[in-house]
């Protein structure tokens, strides 16, 4: 289970870089989180 631990990591880092991204380009945090509540 362990082994597991640094891709997860990984891709919580890229998930806090889109979301960063999205609110450069001026996306609300009311439209990210909806996206991200409907895609889990």
């Amino acid at each position: 289970m362990d082994t597991n631990l640094p891709n997860e990591k990984e891709l919580d880092s890229e998930w806090i870089d889109l979301i960063l991204e999205a609110r450069n380009i001026g996306i609300s945090i009311e439209k990210i989180r909806d996206f991200l509540m409907h895609s889990a």
